[in-house]
Order: structure tokens, then sequence, then C-alpha cells
């Protein structure tokens, strides 16, 4: 199952409430692939997240980006799906370019959720953009 393009998300994001805001980012986090048990080390933790985040970085003989990532809290998983949502399978070059923080914007997660869930995106996005860049 792949997940839905950020606008798409977006689209719907905006017409909800708190409370259905918090199922659609649980339901995107169950859009996620699942990540085999052996990819969640100590390698592919997400630091300074209150939960447990991992993402395991791949690239696609094109040369897309792909990511797989779990968390142990539904909510934080959520995050990391909409994180991911707006990169995944992209180019290295476009996702190192990319400005995530950007995109995420107009969803306003400081407001919407705890500094306990939030506090661990600048790590997940900065993630993101040091393997593209290694990998462009």
């Amino acid at each position: 199952m792949s997940l839905p393009a950020l606008s798409d998300i977006q689209d719907e994001y905006e017409f909800l409430d708190s409370e259905d805001r918090y199922r659609l980012l649980i339901d995107l986090g169950r859009q996620l692939e699942e990540m085999p048990e052996a990819l969640k080390t100590d390698a592919t933790k997400v630091r300074g997240c209150s939960a447990s985040v991992w993402v395991y970085p791949t690239q696609l003989v094109d040369g897309r980006l792909h990511f797989l990532a779990d968390s142990n809290a539904a909510i934080t998983k959520g995050v990391v799906a909409l994180v991911l949502a707006s990169v995944q399978d992209r180019p290295a070059a476009e996702v190192a370019a990319a400005d995530i923080e950007a995109a995420l914007a107009p969803f306003d997660l400081s407001r919407e959720l705890s500094s306990n869930r939030t506090q661990g995106v600048p790590n997940m996005i900065a993630l993101v953009k040091e393997t593209a860049e290694r990998l462009k």
C-alpha cells in the first residue's frame, strides 16, 4: 500500500476537527509498509523522539528513494507517514533539495499535537535529507 499524495492528505486534513485529525494521522500510519523487525535497530532509530521511531532508507533501481518506517506509538507513526508522504519515491536529489518543513507547515502539527509527539520531527526530516544528500 502506498501513501497518498501530501496534497490529498492536506485537502482532507483541513476539513477535520482535532479529534478527526488524530484519526487521520493514525490511519495514515497504518498505510506505511510493514517494516521488518530486523531493520528496527539502533542504527535506524531516530534520536530525540519520545516514542520509538525507526526509518530505513532504500534506493530504488532508478535512483528514487523509498523509506520504510515504524513507530511504537500510533499518532507518531502517522506523523512519520506524513513526513514520508512529502518525499517517498522521489529522486534523491529532489529529496535533498525539498523543503519538507514548508510542505508540512499547513498541517500546523505543533498546534495540533503535544510537543512530545512533534519533538522528533526535525530529526526525522534531517535523517531523510541527510540520506538523500548522501545518495544523490
